[in-house]
């Protein structure tokens, strides 16, 4: 079970969108209009509770046809197809379910309120599976007997724990094992550049030689930097010193309360001076620079006020599982987003001055409970299991704070679709357009992603002014898309091999896309080593006279907690 909670929960690590802009008023209102419907139509509710009795009906006489969908790993135990109370118990549930979905598609509503309704109903439902009780659980009810009963004892545990130390949220990760420098983001480096808002970190040269032309990646403010060097057999880091790419990666500080005033601004200008100093350590006059997620949405505004003012210092853009242009029915919870939660959202965060990263944490694992939520009630507390003790987790529950005024920007990115029009928003001191962008692109998409789906990440291509784009689309979903090295047999992507202008749509680029068997990152390197330049010979040592080296890899500020 351990090994499907990891991949579960790696395919749905925290990410900032529009939903940092979802307020409880959005999730009442939308409780509310189903309560409204139910009361207008009273045959209609009738209709559907003869429905749902005569369900019940076939249940009690042992003549009801209804099965868990064989996906359904919560019912995979030979009890629930063999007991036959168990089984009964099981279509009890799926009746709920069926007479729940063939109600909601009877409600008069248009399609934005019918899938909020459906979102709403489906958190509802799933928290009400009897697999989240010990006594509607077969499998925890053989673990109490195989352990003699102490499978109970180290629930209660476990639960306690949570209830004391993790602010009442279940585990999804034993953070124990690891330690940062030690044994999670141990690449040879220095902070050679420390500001109140960030830190720049250079990683030591593997090779002889070195291409001219550095590399700067850029995180996302909610999450912290080491995910680009979480271990050495999956290190985004290591694997760019390895091919001789002058790494620098920008880890941002964990802003307090009175730091709550950091905008899209101050972060943008941070970037500049992050590249202005790997400028001036390496001697290039290009810096290529790579983001994901967030960072990739304040990469593109560094380069949009790169390029209105001028700035030719940026060489080739790197954008990992980012969306540009999003839609509301990108993501499951989008339907629930509505103008007067995103106002709301943005006062209450001006109030506290951030938004905590424990709270952003807890709002995105109830948007997908059963993957978050109830996985972890089920091993942590009725199976009595510890936690699964992996990597991309412990980074995963490593939260940083974000700052008010940064989340206000994001989310007017979101509201005015900023990214989309040119010249009509201003931000960060300028009015942002990315047709003026020239600088060749690469862009990453992952199928399996629903933080940011790979079709909404594939609409960047058409944004930019750029003449060289090329999309990859990996076989994973969000951070494990990224995280995808050379050496898993199951790896596989997709590219246009056709040079060019790309498609305007996803599925057209798809239909003339070819799979190519394993990990993306050689394709992506050939590429990043043809635009950094000649080689010379690698730096001795870190920094320079104006840049001297301070603390060892991976810094100071990715210690600082929420």
């Amino acid at each position: 079970m351990a090994i499907e909670l990891e991949n579960e929960a790696a395919q749905s690590t925290s990410a900032l969108g529009p939903l940092v802009g979802l307020t409880r008023e959005d999730i009442f209102g939308a409780v509310a209009v189903l309560l409204r419907e139910t009361a207008s139509n009273p045959a209609r509710l009738m209709r559907h509770s003869q429905a749902m009795g005569s369900d019940m009906l076939k249940i009690m006489t042992g003549q009801s046809d209804l099965a868990p969908d064989a996906k359904d790993k919560r019912f995979r135990d030979p009890a629930w197809q063999y007991n036959p109370f168990m089984r009964a118990g099981a279509q009890y549930y799926l009746a709920v379910q069926k007479g729940m979905a063939n109600w909601i598609d009877e409600l008069e509503l248009d399609a934005l309120e019918k899938d909020r309704a459906r979102f709403i109903s489906t958190i509802i439902i799933d928290a009400l599976a009897p697999t989240n009780t010990l006594a509607g659980n077969p499998a925890a009810q053989k673990r109490v007997i195989d352990s003699g009963g102490m499978s109970i004892i180290k629930g209660l545990k476990n639960a306690y724990t949570d209830l004391t130390k993790n602010k009442g949220m279940v585990s999804q990760v034993d953070k124990t094992p690891f330690e940062l420098g030690k044994n999670i983001a141990i690449s040879k480096g220095s902070v050679v550049l420390r500001t109140e808002m960030m830190e720049l970190v250079q990683y030591a040269p593997t090779t002889d030689e070195v291409y001219e032309i550095p590399q700067l990646t850029i995180p996302p403010q909610i999450n912290k930097m080491y995910i680009n060097d979480l271990s050495p057999d999956k290190s985004v880091v290591k694997w760019q010193v390895d091919n001789g790419i002058q790494t620098f990666v920008i880890s941002w500080r964990n802003p307090t309360k009175e730091q709550g005033h950091w905008d899209m601004a101050d972060y943008v200008r941070s970037c500049r001076e992050a590249m202005e100093a790997v400028a001036d350590i390496t001697g290039a006059k290009k810096v290529n620079v790579s983001a994901g997620c967030s960072g990739g949405q304040t990469a593109t505004m560094l380069a949009s006020k790169m390029a209105a003012d001028k700035d030719d210092l940026l060489g080739t853009l790197t954008l990992m599982v980012c969306v540009l242009h999003p839609k509301q029915d990108d993501i499951e919870a989008g339907s629930l987003i509505s103008e007067n939660g995103l106002q709301l959202a943005r006062q209450r965060a001006a109030k506290q001055g951030i938004i905590s990263g424990d709270s952003l944490s807890r709002s995105f694992a109830w948007m997908r409970p059963n993957d978050l939520i109830w996985n972890y009630v089920i091993n942590n507390y009725l199976m009595g299991d510890d936690p699964p003790a992996f990597d991309v987790l412990f980074w995963n529950a490593d939260a940083t704070n974000l700052s008010a005024s940064l989340m206000g920007d994001f989310l007017t990115v979101f509201e005015t679709l900023a990214f989309t029009k040119k010249g009509e928003v201003e931000m960060a001191d300028h009015k942002i357009d990315l047709s003026k962008i020239t600088a060749d692109l690469f862009i990453l998409g992952g199928v399996t992603d629903h933080i940011t789906p790979w079709k909404a990440t594939y609409r960047s291509t058409q944004l930019f002014g750029s003449k060289d784009v090329t999309y990859v689309l990996s076989q994973s979903g969000h951070m494990q898309a990224i995280l995808n090295p050379p050496g898993n047999p199951k790896a596989k992507y997709f590219v246009q091999e056709k040079k060019g202008r790309l498609p305007t749509t996803a599925d057209k680029w798809l239909e003339g896309a070819t799979e190519v068997a394993g990990s993306w990152w050689p394709f992506w390197m050939e590429w990043l080593q043809e635009r950094a330049g000649k080689k010379t010979k690698a730096p001795a040592k870190l920094g320079n006279a104006k840049h001297k080296p301070l603390d060892p890899a991976p810094g100071l500020y990715v210690l600082e907690q929420c």
